[in-house]
């Protein structure tokens, strides 16, 4: 019988099976343990045997949960079952190491000699902006894009400023985690001196069926999002040359 003796952390991307790594996708058809988030949609965990046992180990919001222990849980749950001889899969939104905890698992993997590889996934903005057409880097106008958290406020001044300057350079910037924080985003980046011209756009349940998005300006979107409210999940990508081709 196949056995996988490494522990597997591997980015589901945004949820369309079919944007699966080809890697990704037959190490799940081998799987005989699979740790997964709250991913959106069963269409991924569809492709697992059926003779896999699952651990349902993501984050929900409101869920009051310590994230600390959570992730101890987590850790300690993989090296049993690894110490078991069990194939096994971490699954994570997205791509593990894109705001998410998968390199903290790597290193508490690392630090207790279990073997383990990182496969990557598609991340929802670089998903988003190529559904819906967005370039992130185009010639002769950008050659860099940043992605942050919704929290980005929250954090240093010099690493706001930096954000500030970074959009003023004409690049595009990928905002996670930031819909419901998104009045205070732009109007802060307003009075910081970037235009409220800035182009935005707002994609929601990235490659899915339900896949949707909403098109502005700092100033103007706030206003088509409550003439058309989107569902989480969301990610945002503003800057100069945001514009969805659809």
């Amino acid at each position: 019988m196949y056995r996988m003796q490494k522990v597997y952390l591997i980015g589901a991307g945004p949820g369309d099976p079919d944007l699966l790594t080809v890697k990704a996708h037959r190490l799940l058809q081998q799987a005989e343990v699979v740790l997964h988030d709250e991913l959106f949609g069963t269409e991924i965990l569809d492709l697992l045997p059926q003779t896999a046992t699952l651990y349902n180990v993501g984050k929900m919001c409101g869920d009051h949960q310590n994230q600390e222990e959570r992730q101890n849980r987590i850790n300690a749950l993989i090296q049993k079952e690894y110490l078991e001889g069990k194939s096994i899969i971490r699954l994570k939104t997205g791509d593990s190491l894109i705001f998410g905890r998968g390199i903290e698992e790597a290193r508490f993997l690392k630090a207790n000699n279990i073997n383990y590889e990182l496969i990557p996934g598609i991340t929802a903005g670089l998903a988003a902006a190529n559904i819906f057409s967005i370039p992130l880097t185009e010639r002769l106008k950008n050659s860099a894009v940043l992605f942050c958290t919704g929290h980005t406020l929250e954090l240093g001044v010099k690493q706001f400023l930096d954000l500030v300057n970074f959009l003023k350079a004409g690049n595009p910037v990928v905002v996670y985690m930031g819909y419901h924080n998104l009045e205070k985003i732009t109007t802060t980046l307003i009075e910081n001196g970037i235009s409220p011209e800035t182009g935005i756009c707002v994609a929601s349940k990235v490659s899915h069926a339900e896949q949707d998005h909403v098109d502005g300006n700092l100033i103007s979107i706030h206003s088509r999002l409550k003439e058309k409210p989107l569902p989480s999940p969301t990610v945002i990508i503003l800057g100069t040359y945001v514009e969805s081709l659809l």
